[in-house]
């Protein structure tokens, strides 16, 4: 008896498919682009003789424009508001990094200003943020 062998059709990848779900990986990479988005204001950094680098996951960035505006997180705001932000920053996270980011012209006392109210709140763990040379 005589068997006869069975011809097997060869598997079918659908490719009409595979357009839709890179697609979608497109759009999902953009949004999660998206929610690390840092707002920055424009301000021409300072220079410094020496530098540390530090972790930058988590910090407290606060913008000082050269007209004296404080920002954060790109929207300005007023001193009582750092204040409360800071307050609220340290009291989740004691151990948080406080960024002072200040535009080179910026007059000291603006930068003064948010030093005293890390002094009023005992925060010790602050970075003056400078240009890095090597960019």
């Amino acid at each position: 008896m005589k068997i006869q062998k069975k011809n097997r059709r060869k598997p079918i990848i659908p490719i009409n498919s595979m357009s839709d779900i890179a697609f979608l990986l497109l759009i999902f990479i953009m949004l999660i682009s998206l929610i690390n988005y840092r707002c920055e204001i424009r301000i021409e950094y300072s220079e410094a003789n020496s530098l540390e680098l530090t972790q930058a996951d988590k910090n407290l960035e606060i913008w000082i424009s050269q007209s004296g505006i404080h920002h954060y997180k790109g929207e300005p705001v007023s001193l009582s508001d750092i204040e409360a932000l800071i307050a609220d920053e340290v009291s989740e996270s004691p151990g948080i990094r406080i960024h002072i980011i200040a535009d080179r012209n910026t007059n000291y006392r603006y930068v003064n200003d948010v030093m005293e109210i890390l002094k009023l709140l005992q925060h010790r763990v602050v970075s003056l943020v400078v240009k890095d040379e090597s960019q």
